[in-house]
């Protein structure tokens, strides 16, 4: 069938909007990646039954649809040349006293709204904060700073409610049949190529599906390729009463890794890391000599920890906060790392988002800094780094001559070999999309990655779901950077 009468048909029997205007093409053809592809249609559905009927359409026109929320993704997870859903009309909040049911459409910062005027929190906390969707997070499995107490999305969600490939709205783990097939696809998988690190978001989490109560996990973390979520019964917490910011300098990166294991031992809710050109635009004193700092915050049993911090802390303690309002200004700071980075880079400089979302063990934490600086030595970059520490999952910005890109794959290449030569994991909590999909195989290993078609073709028979993510034998980490180029 022609575009033009998928067009049309879809406007017969979507209640939303459908929408071809160039202009509207145009945005949603990018994200906060460096990619961009130009999508045939936008559908904006009004409710479950247009997605329903979305998602049958598109199987019987073998055309694809990749699912957007607020278009913050790094990878391009949420970039393809069919069908763009957009799912911002999903954006009902209930709050209950454990659960909030929310639809996948809700922005992150409204959802935090709500929940404070009852005292909640939920605690996985992306550093892009208020302008995240829900159904992002779901898709990317995401985490943020207090992954490190609370878990990542994975850890925090109850139930999904989703349509898979087929058309059918699936609400797991309530759907038994369904869980059950999924767990045995989890027995299938080779537990040895499993990533040995507490974040993950490459790859389909089978590990973590290991009963039909967990069945639902395999779909978080998916990026919208097993199915279109439309809502999910998040975990929620009560607000601390109190909590406390310490912050740490080091002289070296080696000695901030070492640290960090040791302080891990103390059960902070987090420990983050900043290095040298990044802590230069906080608009604070630091020592001359500092090459590094840790964020060490504890919202639980203060008093002891800061007590057992001070003993075991090899750096220098220069701030510690009590204030939230002061703890909340320099939580600002280290959310800004990503614009205090590009700020920091000319834009012919600035290479795309491609090995910036590693994790290994936290005893390789050091090794992985090391790495780092054997790739400015080995392919004439420079690098700001920054991230999560006490997951050992750190963000990389390359910096190099835009005019060399094509030198990315040969940096990807021998960054996740060595990642992966760690037991880590080439995304712990940006997911694969445009440009890491093409690792997946090396990362999991030929049977686990066999797993993963088997998982896919369940739910997604067709193939019209966000293809080329997750499972492809597509090699894109280069390609849709034209754009980018030309910049």
């Amino acid at each position: 069938m022609k575009i033009s009468k998928i067009r049309n048909g879809l406007k017969k029997i979507i209640k939303g909007e459908v929408i071809w205007e160039k202009d509207i093409l145009n945005y949603y053809s990018v994200d906060a990646s460096s990619y961009q592809i130009l999508p045939k249609i936008v559908v904006i559905p009004k409710n479950e039954s247009d997605v329903i009927s979305l998602v049958k359409f598109a199987k019987k026109e073998k055309m694809s649809i990749t699912v957007r929320g607020a278009g913050t993704g790094l990878v391009g997870s949420a970039l393809n040349n069919g069908i763009i859903a957009d799912m911002k009309n999903f954006d009902s909040i209930k709050i209950g006293k454990h659960i909030a049911n929310v639809g996948s459409g809700v922005l992150k910062g409204a959802l935090d709204k709500k929940l404070r005027s009852k005292n909640k929190f939920f605690p996985p906390n992306p550093s892009i904060g208020s302008f995240c969707s829900i159904g992002g997070m779901l898709g990317n499995n995401s985490s943020g700073s207090r992954s490190l107490k609370y878990g990542s999305i994975i850890d925090n969600v109850k139930e999904i409610t989703f349509v898979n490939g087929n058309g059918e709205k699936i609400t797991l783990p309530k759907n038994t049949k369904i869980g059950k097939k999924i767990t045995s696809f989890s027995k299938m998988m080779d537990k040895k190529k499993i990533p040995n690190t507490t974040k993950n978001s490459s790859g389909y989490r089978l590990d973590a599906a290991v009963s039909i109560a967990n069945s639902h996990k395999a779909i978080l973390g998916s990026e919208g390729t097993l199915g279109i979520i439309l809502s999910a019964k998040l975990k929620i917490q009560e607000i601390p009463k109190k909590r406390v910011l310490s912050i740490i300098e080091y002289t070296s990166l080696t000695e901030s890794a070492k640290n960090c294991k040791t302080i891990l031992n103390t059960s902070p809710s987090a420990i983050e890391f900043v290095d040298l050109p990044t802590l230069r635009q906080i608009p604070q004193r630091f020592n001359k000599k500092t090459k590094c700092i840790l964020f060490v915050e504890y919202d639980s049993n203060i008093n002891n920890k800061i007590k057992e911090l001070e003993t075991i802390k090899s750096g220098n303690i220069t701030y510690q906060l009590s204030r939230e309002s002061k703890i909340q200004k320099w939580w600002k700071y280290r959310d800004s790392a990503l614009y205090f980075s590009l700020r920091t880079i000319k834009k012919e400089k600035r290479l795309p988002h491609v090995i910036e979302d590693a994790t290994v063990p936290i005893e390789k934490l050091g090794e992985l800094f090391e790495t780092v600086v054997e790739i400015n030595r080995k392919f004439s970059t420079k690098v700001i780094m920054y991230g999560h520490a006490g997951n050992a999952n750190i963000h990389v910005r390359l910096i190099a001559d835009r005019k060399k890109i094509k030198k990315i794959k040969r940096i990807a290449d021998f960054y996740f070999n060595r990642v992966i030569s760690m037991e880590g994991t080439i995304t712990g909590e940006h997911g694969d999309g445009l440009a890491r999909s093409e690792y997946v195989k090396k990362q999991y290993g030929v049977k686990n990655y066999a797993v993963f078609r088997q998982l896919k073709k369940f739910f997604d028979p067709k193939g019209i779901l966000n293809p080329e993510k997750i499972i492809t034998r597509k090699r894109l980490i280069l390609k849709n950077l034209e754009v980018f180029e030309k910049n």
